[in-house]
């Protein structure tokens, strides 16, 4: 009978560490296994005697997680959680690459120099695993801040067959401004997509991927403390939101829906609402369902070369994930053309729920049709009425004008399954609320 054998960990280092790496560097991978058969106890992927472990199955998909820069050697405190949220997700191999020593030194420029040595070692491992019978285009690499990068020469060393690389705040330093072979680069697997969490520090700004997802901006993330008072966290929150908001998606019902726009200024302005660009499967998500775009974005790089720059906001505290309408509205009266709306929505409880309106105070400068996108922190779903408010900027004011609606639609961007809810031919007053209930839209 066999020995239940120890779990493999990860390995355990400390500050001191940092500092004999000064002097003596050194450099060591593990690769530790897990699958639905061993959630919570890693095994070695290859045995002593070099055979392949009976519990990786070639026929399936295998995540490759890797981790970044680790200055006081500690154990990046996600991995667990992300090893288990993913088996949960999906029957896969996953791998998670413990480079610690080799990460574990006071020097960051040591570290980068080793990505490179990484990659090499590890494309020694794949090749192993490619005589097993494993396929490269099953293979989707996660890597966190330099982690990406070492997704990136893997696959320059594969020729970009990776299945899929996704750069978790891809690290800054270093990195920034280098030619594409210097880093990820959307040509190192055949889908590349990023979240840019921290780009005003130790994230990379530039846009690597077929996508690459910018929330609130991809800088100043909510809910991470603003001053240097509060220690280690200061430097790391920002940066390390990437990997929470990609495992909130595994977590969350919710869709991390995100708006293709030149900036995050036009964002915010309200000027990217459409999503139309991607027919049936209506905006892009951020995380770990953004393969399903992959055909239509490889499309749009290779036709158009169109890099996909996407942006949303979320909360500050996880799940992270918030609610997106548009509302669309076909306005009969050109004189409205200086004014502005600003809407509520009652749930069935009469609770009013006060959105975030993304517009610019202009919004109606187009004349016939207004699109004014807004964000809700709870679900809204069960929507009883609205509230609208029609305010006037500019000088003209016309307290007894009344401005006519032809047809107003509320749809949820976030679940664009849900059938939109219509109200028609109504009619505005200055700086007037009103209230009415929304039904079923008729077709045009």
């Amino acid at each position: 009978s066999e020995t239940k054998r120890p779990c493999l960990e990860f390995t355990q280092l400390s500050v001191k560490d940092s500092f004999r790496d000064l002097f003596i560097p050194r450099m060591e991978i593990i690769l530790m296994l897990y699958t639905r058969n061993n959630l919570n106890c890693a095994e070695p992927l290859f045995e002593q005697d070099n055979s392949l472990n009976v519990l990786f199955n070639t026929k399936k998909k295998t995540v490759w997680l890797i981790h970044g820069y680790r200055p006081t050697g500690s154990t990046p405190s996600w991995v667990q959680d992300f090893v288990r949220l993913l088996l949960n997700q999906e029957d896969m191999n996953i791998i998670v690459v413990d480079w610690k020593r080799g990460a574990t030194t006071l020097i960051y420029n040591r570290a980068v120099k080793n990505t490179r040595k990484v990659a090499m070692i590890l494309s020694g491992h794949i090749q192993k695993l490619l005589e097993h019978g494993a396929f490269l285009d099953t293979f989707h690499f996660i890597g966190m801040s330099l982690g990406a990068h070492i997704s990136g020469f893997v696959g320059k060393i594969f020729e970009g067959q990776l299945g899929r690389i996704t750069g978790l705040d891809p690290a800054g330093p270093e990195f920034s401004g280098k030619p594409s072979y210097d880093r990820l680069d959307y040509t190192d697997a055949e889908f590349v997509d990023v979240i840019h969490s921290d780009t005003s520090g130790l994230g990379i700004k530039e846009p690597l991927g077929h996508i690459d997802f910018y929330p609130n901006g991809g800088k100043n993330q909510p809910g991470c403390p603003k001053s240097i008072f509060s220690g280690i966290e200061f430097f790391k929150c920002d940066h390390q939101r990437a990997v929470y908001l990609f495992m909130a998606s595994l977590k969350t019902q919710c869709n991390f829906i995100s708006f293709p726009c030149a900036s995050y200024k036009d964002y915010k302005t309200g000027l990217c609402v459409d999503c139309d660009n991607f027919k049936k499967l209506s905006c892009p998500r951020l995380g770990y369902h953004i393969d399903l775009w992959k055909d239509i974005l490889k499309e749009r790089m290779e036709r158009q070369s169109l890099r996909t720059t996407v942006f949303l906001d979320t909360a500050g505290t996880s799940p992270f994930c918030t609610y997106y309408f548009v509302l669309n509205m076909l306005v009969l009266d050109k004189t409205m053309k200086d004014g502005y709306i600003t809407f509520k929505l009652l749930n069935e409880f009469g609770m009013t729920e006060d959105p975030r309106l993304y517009k610019e105070s202009e919004s109606l400068s187009n004349g016939q049709e207004v699109k004014i996108l807004a964000q809700f922190y709870n679900n809204v779903a069960n929507i009883s009425s609205i509230s609208l408010t029609y305010f006037q900027s500019s000088n003209l004011q016309c307290p007894a004008c009344e401005y006519r609606i032809q047809r107003l639609m509320l749809k949820s961007l976030t679940y664009p399954e849900r059938a939109p809810l219509c109200r028609y031919n109504f009619v505005l007053k200055e700086s007037e609320e009103v209230i009415f209930n929304l039904g079923t839209c008729t077709p045009k």
